[in-house]
């Protein structure tokens, strides 16, 4: 099996042959412990590696959150693979999804078929080369608040975990909100990382439980985080609780 090592020690510690390719991870913990901060190092050993990244993280206000997390946490510069990243932005006041500005598309991706257009457009903006293409989708659990599309846009989440192996797949999910729906998310994708987190002061702590066709250490460990990133983990959970949820709560 192909992998990829993030060249991060404490990562590759527990994954000493890599993550595997074409293979779904999961992250799953309690909303603002700060999961997205594991799938950053992922992220960016992959566009090191050569390959190609599109973002759908729900819990940003803008673009910029990405770029600036991404900076703290694994010291990368986004900008210097303008060319190799894009970005689905959530919009859930649209029918569908919008012509993408730049390299940004805006889409209303808690309905299944639009999730398909714009994962399907926003890969095709993007070169296959190296390792091919991460789909990192980060607070995906908030698809869920919807009264109308949760069952259907959960199958979807589902079917991507399980099937699709054309990309590799790091999603992260809250468990604080829709355990039993998250659960049956954990039993199917390929690769399982549990986190938790202690307050005053902040620490966040991971464990891998499952990976595909490699080994692992099975160890919690106290996960590295630059200080800087945690008051930006509360203003971005802030932001979901406030915004986010009611807006996808009305469709």
């Amino acid at each position: 099996m192909k992998t990829l090592k993030t060249g991060v020690a404490w990562l590759d510690r527990l994954l000493p042959e890599g993550l595997p390719l074409n293979t779904s991870t999961l992250l799953t913990g309690p909303g603002g412990s700060g999961k997205p901060l594991i799938g950053d190092n992922f992220v960016a050993a992959w566009l090191r590696a050569g390959g190609s990244a599109v973002f759908m993280s729900l819990q940003y206000p803008s673009t910029d959150f990405i770029s600036e997390s991404l900076k703290t946490v694994a010291g990368l510069d986004l900008q210097a693979y303008r060319d190799k990243v894009a970005f689905i932005s959530l919009d859930a006041s649209l029918e569908g999804m919008e012509a993408p500005q730049g390299n940004i598309i805006k889409a209303n991706v808690v309905k299944p078929d639009v999730w398909d257009a714009a994962l399907e457009q926003a890969c095709s903006m993007v070169p296959a080369g190296g390792p091919g293409i991460m789909v990192f989708g980060s607070a995906l659990n908030l698809l869920l608040f919807s009264p109308t599309y949760e069952d259907a846009i959960l199958e979807k989440m589902e079917t991507v975990l399980r099937d699709d192996k054309r990309y590799t797949y790091v999603f992260s999910v809250s468990t604080t909100a829709k355990k039993e729906k998250i659960a049956r998310m954990e039993t199917i994708a390929d690769n399982l990382i549990t986190t938790r987190s202690e307050k005053e002061p902040f620490r966040l702590y991971m464990r891998v439980v499952r990976m595909k066709g490699v080994p692992f250490l099975d160890e919690e460990i106290q996960v590295p985080i630059p200080p800087k990133s945690l008051a930006h983990v509360k203003e971005v959970a802030e932001h979901s609780r406030k915004r986010v949820i009611p807006q996808i709560s009305r469709l």
